[in-house]
């Protein structure tokens, strides 16, 4: 008996053991962001390290909200990247979910030739990788004089997080009864009554959950901002956050600073929808 209970509680310790762990690798990047932020640029470079600042301070976020709004200093284009950045993913997001819903119910509703083959060729056009497409569409775009603007970046951020959205709601869709659809319909509602009426009110959670994802894909982006913007009429908190270092020096500490601003939006994002979808998925779809 006591090798027994031995052996349960040496598993309970390894349990808590590898808990720790997973917290630490979890949430010590994030914890480190916030202290680099709050330390001077001395102090964050010291050795040994401080992992706790001796003396803390808000000067880095004093820095970019008061810099001068005229001039072109980088705290003043880093504020102006977070008004595009919230502008163009808001963007993205919203224009996805619509386009996205009615073709992700279509996919998973309509019987039509080739649906299965349509679904997967969708899909797999997040396959491509966007070094191999950028030239052509750098190409277009310079035809159609929308560089440096943020109607190209929305553009092409709808060119990867639109046939994500799809496939996200078309699996969505999937899992609700057909049986209260049929029902609207049979009462007189067309497809899209039914789809208004009675799918998108019990469709919260997917509908959460993907406009989060959305949203941290376009607002996260990198490689195609860099690529297609160059003033801060359309830049991007990414492409700002890397433009901290110079060419003989990194700022460490607004690079700090600049990363706790940009996560401050998605995460407030998700614990806003984190409580509606908790609330959808306890309300459940049918009742009686």
């Amino acid at each position: 008996m006591s090798g027994v209970r031995g052996r349960h509680q040496a598993g309970r310790w390894l349990v808590v053991a590898l808990t720790v762990i997973a917290l630490v690798v979890i949430y010590g990047p994030v914890a480190w962001l916030l202290i680099s932020s709050l330390s001077t640029r001395a102090e964050l470079l010291s050795v040994p390290p401080h992992w706790i600042p001796q003396n803390i301070t808000f000067e880095n976020y004093y820095r970019v909200f008061t810099s001068a709004a005229g001039t072109r200093d980088v705290a003043h284009v880093f504020r102006a990247s977070l008004l595009n950045s919230t502008i163009v993913a808001g963007a993205v997001t919203l224009i996805s979910l619509c386009i996205g819903t009615l073709s992700g119910y279509a996919f998973s509703r309509i019987e039509f030739r080739g649906r299965q083959l349509g679904l997967l060729a969708i899909i797999g056009t997040r396959m491509l990788p966007e070094i191999s497409i950028v030239v052509p569409l750098y190409i277009i775009a310079a035809s159609l004089d929308i560089l440096d603007t943020k109607l190209v970046l929305i553009l092409l951020y709808l060119s990867y997080t639109l046939p994500f959205v799809v496939w996200m709601m078309a699996s969505f869709f999937e899992t609700l009864p057909r049986e209260i659809e049929d029902a609207a319909l049979i009462d007189g509602c067309s497809r899209l009554q039914a789809l208004w009426r009675v799918i998108l009110p019990i469709s919260g959670p997917g509908l959460a959950s993907t406009a989060i994802f959305a949203f941290l894909l376009a607002w996260d982006e990198f490689f195609f901002a860099l690529i297609f913007t160059s003033s801060e009429a359309a830049k991007t908190v990414p492409v700002a956050i890397s433009e901290f270092t110079g060419r003989y020096a990194v700022d460490y500490t607004a690079m700090a600073t600049g990363g706790v601003l940009a996560a401050i939006p998605a995460v407030l994002l998700a614990v806003v929808f984190q409580r509606y979808i908790v609330k959808g998925l306890t309300a459940g779809a049918v009742k009686g």
